[in-house]
C-alpha cells in the first residue's frame, strides 16, 4: 500500500532525510519513531504530498505521491501535529467542509460526518465553536478530519498529544480497530504506545532508517545480554560476590534497600548465550541463603529506541 524508496531531502545543503526504503502492508500499522529533528515529519510531509522528494521515489496506493499528487490526496488522511483546525466554525460545518473539499459526494456527506465524529467520540460535540473545546476535543476534530473520507491510508502525527489517560486508551483502541481497513503511519513519542498499537516498527535517526522489524524482534535482536532480577536474603557482601563470579556475569548492581524479609534486591546482567537462572539458584540454596525472587528483565521498545539513536559521543559525554 506504501512504498518508499530511496527517498532523499534536502533544505538547502542541509540533509533531512538519508536514502530512506521501507513498505507497509495494506491493513497494517507501522510505528515510525524518531528523535527530534530525525527526519519523520519531513518524510511524512512527502508522502501527504506536501513537500517533494529531492530524490527517491514513494508511492501510495499505486500512485506516485509528485506525479499523481491528486490521487494521492484523495487516498490518504493526513493528522499533522499541530491539527489544521479552523477554530472559528463549529464542529459539525468544520468536518462537513473538510468532507466537500476531500471529494465526498453531497448524498453522503451527512453520514460520513457523523460517522467520523462517531468514531472519535465527538458526537455530542457537533454544534460547538471549535476555539471552545479542550485542547484534547481539538485532537479529536483533526482525527475525525482525517477520516472523515474513510481513506484507504492514515498518517497520523503524535495523535494523542494533549489526552488525558483514558482518552489516550480509547484513541489507542479506535487506532486498532482501524486496521486492516485502512493502512496506517502513526509516528509518537510514547513509545509503550507503540509496543501496545503497532504491528512493525521503523526507527529514523539523523535522516536515516536505522531499524526496522516487528517489537518483539528488534528487542531480540539488539538485546545482547540477558537481564535477572533476584531477591535474597543474606550477608549483602558474600552475595555481591558470588553472583559475579557467576559464567557470564557481566555486571551486578544492588537495587534500593532490603524489604521486610531483609531480602536484598539485585540486577544481573550476563551474555545473551548464557542463562544463568538455575546457577543462580544452586548457589543461593548451597549457601543457606533464601531466594524470594527470580524473574528476568525483557529489553524494552524504549531500551531499543536508544540503543539505536544514541551515538558513541553521546555516551560519553560527561
Amino acid at each position: 500500500m506504501i512504498d518508499v524508496q530511496q527517498v532523499t531531502r534536502y533544505f538547502n545543503r542541509v540533509m533531512a532525510v538519508d536514502n530512506v526504503s521501507f513498505q507497509v502492508e495494506k491493513g497494517e500499522i507501522l510505528g515510525f519513531l524518531g528523535p527530534n529533528a530525525a527526519g519523520k515529519t519531513t518524510t511524512m510531509r512527502i508522502l501527504t504530498t506536501y513537500l517533494p522528494a529531492t530524490s527517491g521515489t514513494a508511492k501510495v496506493a499505486g500512485f506516485d505521491v509528485h506525479d499523481q499528487s491528486m490521487e494521492v490526496r484523495k487516498r490518504i488522511g493526513y493528522l499533522p501535529e499541530n491539527p489544521p483546525l479552523y477554530t472559528e466554525m463549529r464542529v459539525q460545518d468544520y468536518l462537513d467542509f473538510v468532507a466537500k473539499i476531500k471529494g465526498v459526494s453531497p448524498v453522503d456527506r451527512k453520514k460520513a460526518v457523523a460517522d467520523a465524529m462517531a468514531k472519535t467520540g465527538i458526537s455530542h460535540e457537533g454544534k460547538r465553536i471549535i476555539k471552545q473545546l479542550s485542547k484534547g476535543f481539538k485532537q479529536r476534530v483533526g482525527l475525525a478530519q482525517a477520516l472523515v473520507h474513510n481513506p484507504d491510508v492514515l498518517i497520523l502525527d503524535e495523535p494523542t498529544v494533549g489526552l488525558d489517560p483514558k482518552q489516550i486508551i480509547e484513541v489507542r483502541e479506535l487506532i486498532k480497530s482501524l486496521s486492516g481497513t485502512h493502512t496506517i503511519i502513526l509516528s509518537t513519542h510514547i513509545l509503550p504506545e507503540v509496543s501496545m498499537t503497532c504491528e512493525r516498527v521503523v526507527i529514523i535517526d539523523k535522516g536515516k532508517v536505522v531499524a526496522e522489524d516487528t517489537p518483539d524482534n528488534l528487542t531480540r535482536k539488539l538485546a545482547g545480554s540477558q537481564r535477572l532480577h533476584a531477591s535474597i536474603a543474606g550477608p549483602q557482601g558474600d552475595i555481591q560476590t558470588a553472583l559475579e563470579k557467576l559464567p557470564g556475569v557481566t555486571q551486578v548492581r544492588q537495587l534500593g534497600f532490603a524489604d521486610a524479609n531483609k531480602a536484598q534486591p539485585f540486577l544481573i546482567e550476563s551474555k545473551a548465550e548464557k542463562g544463568i537462572g538455575p546457577e543462580l539458584a544452586k548457589i543461593v540454596i548451597s549457601r543457606g541463603w533464601d531466594l524470594y525472587e527470580l524473574k528476568s528483565e525483557s529489553l524494552s521498545l524504549e531500551d531499543v529506541f536508544l540503543r539505536v539513536t544514541t551515538t558513541e559521543e553521546e555516551v560519553n559525554r560527561p
